[in-house]
Order: structure tokens, then sequence, then C-alpha cells
């Protein structure tokens, strides 16, 4: 039995690289049935893609999200930095289908934004080669990890993520996604928005943030790389789902309350 959903957000699958978990991804699409699919970037990674690697499991992910928009499920698709290509036909409307940059929503008398959120990173706008560099050694470490767990299945040890292990102990990290967080949130409230929702950084989270000039609830879906999560709203809260099949220690699960009675339209502005 499917679950009825309001809406659901996916960021950061990666289609086209060896760390998507498309497999998953699936399993998951067809225990849903969400009125509004957003893609909230980097869905299809335009900079690590390769022709000879696009196996079927990231075709039937692409042929899911296909079979939902010919049923009658809204799938908006906001671009991210992998797949900053698609800024060049932001706007696009098809059916049900409807390509943009960035989304605003009135939910229930909350104004919600949703981004990408590649805008924050100083890497992207100053250094963009950098980060492509970085992603080429991050998919490597990937192909090391696959390695090192298929040597420890052999041994009967649990599976490891070495790429979630780099990022928590490096510090300069932490300090990113903290100040990542924070520019969001400020600018939400500066812009008068009751929720903010990202990804881009890997790292699901729902949270309440409050600073002098107002509160704001932030967001984050996390990946469908190393964390296998989406966020749900169910019509009356929003929740931060995790794959069972994800690797090493699992986030806490967070249900959130809407502040205001639950309706979802797009907001004209």
């Amino acid at each position: 039995m499917k679950r009825d959903l309001e809406l659901i957000v996916l960021s950061d699958v990666h289609l086209g690289t060896v760390g998507c978990h498309a497999r998953e991804l699936v399993e998951y699409l067809e225990e849903v049935n969400p009125k509004t699919v957003v893609l909230n970037g980097d869905f299809i990674d335009a900079w690590n893609f390769r022709k000879y690697y696009w196996p079927d499991s990231h075709m039937k992910v692409v042929k899911t999200i296909i079979s939902m928009l010919a049923e009658g499920t809204q799938i908006i698709y906001l671009t991210g930095n992998h797949d900053e290509v698609l800024r060049k036909v932001s706007g696009l409307e098809l059916g049900q289908f409807r390509l943009k940059d960035s989304l605003d929503l009135e939910l229930g008398g909350d104004k919600v934004w949703i981004f990408h959120g590649d805008i924050f990173d100083i890497t992207m706008k100053h250094s963009k080669w950098i980060a492509k560099l970085g992603g080429q050694g991050y998919d490597l470490l990937i192909l090391f990890n696959k390695l090192v767990n298929t040597i420890l299945r052999l041994f009967g040890q649990p599976k490891i993520s070495l790429s979630k292990r780099v990022k928590d102990s490096v510090k300069k990290a932490v300090n990113f996604v903290d100040d990542y967080e924070m520019t969001a949130m400020d600018l939400a409230i500066d812009e008068g928005y009751d929720i903010v929702i990202c990804g881009h950084i890997h790292k699901p989270k729902i949270r309440t943030y409050n600073n002098q000039q107002g509160q704001v609830r932030y967001m984050n879906s996390g990946d469908w790389v190393e964390n296998l999560t989406a966020l749900e709203y169910d019509g009356t809260s929003w929740t931060l789902y995790q794959h069972p099949n994800v690797v090493g220690k699992r986030i806490e699960q967070t249900t959130v309350e809407p502040s205001k009675a639950a309706s979802l339209t797009e907001s004209t502005s």
C-alpha cells in the first residue's frame, strides 16, 4: 500500500555517478504516492557524467519519475550546480513538468522557499574548477569505499561510509556546513519566509532558528549518495525519511508540525 503524501523533496541524487543509490531510490518512489515531487538540484550529475556509466538502475529512476508524471504527479525540477546546464532553459513547462531555479510555495499560510543552495558555496562562485576537481576525487573515494565494503562483507563485518567519516572529521567541512545553514536561515528571515528548504551539502536536517529579526524553519533534504533521505509533507507535518539500507549512523528521525492549516499553492511572486 503506497503512502499518500502532498509533497516530497529529493536532492543530490547524482544520477550518472557510481555513488548514486538508484535501486534504493526506486524502492522509495514505489512506496509513496505524492501529489508533487520537487527534485531540488543535482538530480543528474552533468559534471561527472560518462557515457559508459549509465546502468539500468539509473534509467529505472528516470522511468519511474516519468511514470509518476504520466499518472498526474506534478514534477518540479529545480536546478543545482551539477546540472547547472539546465539553467539555460529554466522556466520550461511541459504539462505537469516544470523546470525552475527556485520555488516559492504558500503552504497552509506559511511562505516556503525551496532552492538547491549552491549560491552560498564560495568555491562554486569563485573557483568552480576546484569544486569539480573535488567531485572527481569524491567519486574515487566512493569506488574505493565499495572495494573496502566488499572485503568487509567477506569477513562478516558491517559496511562503513568513508566519505561520511572524512567529512565529519574535517573541521573546515563542519564549519562550512554551519556557515551554509546560518546564511540560508538569515536570508530566509530577511526575505520574510517561514520555511527554507535546501540541498547541496548532503546533510539532512530539520531545525528551527531564531535571530533578532524573526524565526524560520530550516530543512535540508540530504542526498541519495550517503544518507538516502527525503523530506515528506503529508498535509499535516514534515518528516525526514531515511531508507533502511543506509550505511553507517542513521539520522535522528524528525517530524515538525506546521504552524498553520495545510494547503499547497504556488506563490505568484
